[in-house]
């Protein structure tokens, strides 16, 4: 009987013994593993970005950042948007065939709504950052020009759907980025499924 006995507490420490060692095991295994995942600060470097466009008013633009890229939205004015049929005849790629974007962005407007463009703040020639020059005729960029975007850099010259002109450095029209609208005045950057 104490052998009988013996056995079973051998048996029972055994087993005792095996499942602390496996929880352990589990426990050291899990953080070690998930150490492979990408960083909470990557997941959100990536992550989509909505961004509220009620308040810019027409003729004006915002800046947000996704992906550690500067994104400009422009909310034209219907005066910028009649201004963009003028001068296609002027561009290198007016039709947007070999440019960076979604499918959606290769209209006159680049854009899911005509009214709202939304490029990716980086000139295509070496990187640097197009400013906004959205007036008409200014002295510096002569009487013809319509408004548009101004690469200080190198001087290419962007029309107001971020199209390059004929003859400067940048080989392509800014990128649109991947975006959709998911209300009337929230943009998701970074999403184009569910367009509207």
């Amino acid at each position: 009987m104490t052998d009988n006995r013996d056995f079973t507490r051998r048996h029972f420490l055994t087993a005792a013994t095996a499942v602390t060692g496996g929880v352990g095991l589990v426990a050291v295994a899990v953080p070690f593993v998930a150490s492979f995942g990408p960083s909470a600060r990557a997941y959100a470097l990536g992550a989509p970005v909505e961004v509220d466009i009620s308040k810019v008013e027409p003729g004006a633009m915002i800046k947000v950042v996704w992906r550690g890229r500067v994104i400009m939205i422009v909310h034209r004015t219907d005066d910028m948007l009649t201004r963009l049929a003028t001068i296609e005849d002027e561009l290198a790629d007016p039709a947007s065939l070999e440019s960076e974007q979604p499918q959606f962005a290769t209209n006159p407007q680049r854009s899911l709504k005509p009214e709202i463009l939304v490029v990716e703040g980086v000139c295509t020639h070496l990187g640097c950052v197009p400013i906004p020059r959205f007036e008409v005729g200014p002295a510096d960029l002569g009487s013809d020009w319509p408004g548009g975007f101004f690469c200080p850099c190198h001087g290419s010259k962007f029309d107001l759907a971020g199209r390059i002109y004929s003859g400067f450095p940048a080989p392509t029209n800014l990128r649109v980025p991947p975006h959709s609208f998911v209300t009337e005045n929230i943009v998701l950057i970074g999403a184009d499924s569910g367009a509207t």
